[in-house]
């Protein structure tokens, strides 16, 4: 077994000059150390979280002593063992053992050199492990009181790994430590879930994307309560990911300044992650010891990144999670979302994260098919050519069919909206209705809530000079400055007149199944986008798609993963695959009856959870 150990050592300077007597001492302060155990990284952070009760017991200092031998006599790995039996033995021992290597990412059988045996059920417990010093090299085996010469923790802790001081019996975190080899982090965290970084959490900086906001402010003295929410659920905080600037959207080629872009590892691995959300999407896809991570949806933020990295991702009813202490593109357009790769568990998280909607778990028996948006129907006697993201829609689609018992229904959007469109609205089309819209709302409310007050603080502070801000934000400001006073008024009043006729005409509130019917339109078709490629400045946001009507219509749009294409890539001169995904949008405040359908979907083997890496499916042929 490999055991080194880093301990963080601080340096003490003195200055003075040759007459005088005093010192100048720098602060002092321990940070945890840093070791490699069985050719893995840890961190053991300074605080304890419990300490064995072993004052004055020669015994156990002894064992703990003999046991340290093994491990440069500084610290012990160990494994807190909890059981309800009665007698614990060997098949106890040995099934709580597999359980955790197939559960805990953090935990190796390198730690059982020590055991601690914590009795949680009723009754004078036994327990017979000593076929653990042949199976697991266990040198040491520690018991809760309630066995025969047991021993006491001063405070529970749960059950998993850990790291033991044999001479003071404190017990520490074990925290494993990982390279970041897609670049998606700010910086990590010793506190598996990540919070993309224009979201506050003490006692962390939030840069926003951009190195003069995240120097000039302070380290935030409190957490963003949607990122509280999830920490009281269980959540492990392990870092921010990096956003693209203020959370405007940008390629990664020409936009990424501040920033490097974070690397979508899908295909080839040099394909653009998309944005803004763009490090918690590419780590997500990448990394197997993360199994959620979060962002913000404004104008297509989550659904963006979960199209292009081939993951689970939802931009939720607009109101669905609190937004306090997030930095805001427009609070009138702004959500929170989570990504995963398994629907069941995002179902999860989504059913506590956003708590207050009603349950559903009936399905709708309607399913509308855009055919603008597909580009066109499926149904008219040609099938789509085998192997292109047109098969893989029109053969998911016809699953989804079968599981809700009906068939969709093919219609031109815009055109409907044509021949329904509402007495107040003057606009001829729905793309000359809300062609400005949405950049209008963006720029003004972050110029006025974001660019404004910090520019100026900034400038205060540096006699004048400015901060640099990325081509993107800088171009949607610029945009901003020279739009007329009356400019929100109007676009929100575009925005309320398409939010009610959707919801009056298209995708329905329904007593029984909360939505009467789902939209699809596809998010991603596996077409390239290399990040290698230069290429346009940015612009404003202007025009209407498909990805525009859930931000209008206040409504969910989740995105998921259902199949892959082939492409000749560019980059490695081999066959790669992109990640094909489909967007789900039903009526505002039906997220909870869309989890449950992906669920059911999942058990249905309709929807298949994703892998990390190149590949989504380890099926797929190559």
């Amino acid at each position: 077994m490999r055991f080194t150990s880093d301990v963080l050592v601080a340096a003490i300077a003195f200055f003075g000059l040759l007459s005088s007597t005093h010192a100048w001492q720098t602060s002092f302060r321990l940070t945890g150390k840093t070791l490699v155990l069985g050719n893995v990284s840890y961190f053991v952070p300074p605080t304890p979280v419990s300490q064995l009760n072993i004052s004055g017991d020669a015994k156990t200092l002894s064992s703990l002593s003999t046991t340290a031998n093994d491990f440069a006599g500084e610290i012990i790995p160990i494994t807190v063992i909890p059981t309800s039996n009665v007698s614990f033995g060997q098949a106890q021992f040995q099934s709580t053992v597999d359980s955790y290597k197939a559960s805990d990412d953090v935990f190796s059988e390198s730690f059982l050199a020590g055991v601690y045996i914590l009795f949680t059920g009723k009754g004078k417990p036994t327990a017979s492990v000593s076929f653990a010093s042949q199976a697991f090299n266990t040198s040491l085996v520690l018991k809760s009181p309630q066995y025969t010469g047991g021993i006491a923790l001063t405070k529970p802790v749960p059950a998993g790994p850990y790291f033991l001081s044999p001479g003071s019996g404190q017990i520490f975190e074990a925290l494993r430590l990982y390279e970041d080899e897609q670049q998606s982090f700010v910086y990590g965290m010793a506190s598996s879930q990540m919070v993309r970084e224009d979201i506050n959490r003490t006692p962390l900086h939030t840069g926003c994307g951009n190195r003069a906001f995240y120097n000039f402010y302070p380290v935030k003295n409190q957490t963003a309560p949607a990122v509280q929410r999830l920490l009281d659920g269980g959540m492990v905080l392990v870092g921010k990911t990096k956003t693209s600037q203020f959370a405007n959207g940008e390629e990664a080629t020409e936009d990424w300044v501040d920033l490097h872009a974070p690397y979508n590892p899908r295909g080839d691995g040099y394909q653009d992650g998309s944005s803004s959300s763009t490090g918690s999407g590419t780590a997500i896809a990448a990394y197997p010891w993360i199994d959620h991570t979060i962002g913000s949806d404004t104008g297509g933020s989550m659904r963006g990144p979960a199209g292009a990295n081939g993951v689970f991702g939802t931009r939720p009813s607009h109101g669905a999670v609190v937004l306090d202490d997030v930095m805001p593109l427009s609070p009138e357009l702004d959500t929170g979302g989570v990504f995963a790769r398994d629907a069941k568990a995002w179902a999860k998280v989504g059913h506590w994260w956003y708590q207050n909607f009603s349950d559903f778990t009936q399905f709708p028996k309607k399913i509308w098919f855009p055919v603008d948006s597909f580009g066109g129907s499926f149904l008219n006697g040609t099938t789509p050519p085998a192997g292109s993201s047109d098969a893989v829609f029109n053969d998911f689609v016809t699953k989804l069919e079968g599981f809700l018992g009906t068939n969709r229904t093919n219609f031109n959007f815009l055109n409907t909206w044509n021949t329904t469109k509402p007495a107040n609205s003057t606009a001829p089309t729905l793309k000359v209705l809300l062609n400005t819209t949405y950049a209008d709302l963006i720029s003004l409310d972050q110029i006025a809530l974001v660019a404004d007050p910090f520019i100026n603080a900034f400038k205060a502070e540096h006699s004048g000079r400015a901060p640099f801000i990325n081509p993107a934000p800088m171009n949607r400001w610029a945009y901003g400055r020279g739009l007329p006073p009356t400019q929100k008024a109007d676009a929100i009043q575009n925005k309320t007149i398409f939010m009610d006729w959707f919801a009056q005409n298209i995708v329905k509130p329904d007593n029984t199944t909360c939505s009467d019917s789902i939209f699809l339109y596809p998010q991603s078709d596996g077409s390239t986008n290399y990040r290698n490629e230069y290429g346009k400045a940015p612009t404003a946001p202007l025009g209407f798609s498909s990805g525009r009507i859930a931000v209008h219509a206040e409504t969910p749009d989740m995105v998921v993963p259902i199949g892959e294409v082939a492409y000749n890539s560019t980059i490695t001169n081999t066959t790669e695959f992109l990640p094909v995904t489909l967007s789900f949008i039903a009526s505002k405040n039906c997220d909870l009856m869309l989890f449950n359908l992906f669920a059911a979907l999942q058990d249905a083997g309709i929807v298949k959870p994703v892998m990390t890496g190149a590949r989504m499916f380890s099926d797929e042929p190559v």
